[in-house]
């Protein structure tokens, strides 16, 4: 595994006031999913977290809410929180602002009217103005404390567990993907961080 920064710098998290990295004084923890929804793996973490009583939070890609509607519809009905998550998973740093609102706004139109206007930047890389814009319209930009780097592929399942095992605390924002590419390590790890988190008396709730 390279030298992969599991937790947000508090340098970073200070620098960026407007941002949301995790919440204080509270005895909870946040999951986070990004790039769904995506068959069967979406289905799956559904699943996983009802079996713990567990919310989250479902950053969705705007192609997969089209594609796959009644998946998408399963997570609301769930009672999970959606997010914006772009239409087509831009990166922002190479993204022009008005495409990158743009991309976004087509999202939040698919995205039912009474949820959150929650946003997660693909990559965590969004320029300032793009921020800006995007707060201007209401949108609560959602960043995170501890990723779980489930995705890559040299992280091991256990070293995606250990990562967010080792790294969350209390107000914790952790990320996993419900992605193809992030399925056999999220898949390992979702339900032994539910066990752990519960066993110490932590609730899993949804931004």
């Amino acid at each position: 595994m390279k030298n992969y920064s599991v937790q947000v710098p508090k340098i970073l998290q200070k620098s960026t006031p407007r941002l949301n990295w995790r919440f204080e004084n509270t005895n909870r923890v946040f999951l986070t999913f990004d790039d769904g929804p995506t068959p069967k793996i979406t289905q799956w973490t559904l699943d996983t977290l009802k079996k713990y009583n567990a919310k989250a939070t479902f950053f969705c890609i705007g192609d997969n809410i089209k594609k796959y509607p009644e998946l998408f519809k399963s997570v609301y009905n769930d009672g999970h929180t959606i997010g914006n998550h772009t239409f087509n998973h831009l990166k922002g740093w190479r993204t022009d602002t008005n495409s990158y609102v743009k991309n976004t706004e087509k999202t939040q139109q698919l995205i039912t009217s009474n949820s959150k206007q929650l946003f997660r930047p693909p990559f965590g890389k969004i320029k300032r103005k793009q921020a800006k814009q995007l707060i201007k319209r209401g949108y609560k930009i959602v960043m995170w404390s501890v990723i779980s780097y489930d995705w890559e592929v040299k992280v091991t399942p256990e070293q995606c567990l250990e990562n967010v095992i080792k790294n969350s605390i209390s107000g914790s924002i952790i990320v996993f993907h419900d992605s193809i590419k992030a399925s056999k390590n999220m898949q390992y790890a979702l339900s032994k961080v539910l066990e752990h988190f519960s066993s110490k008396g932590y609730q899993f709730k949804a931004l």
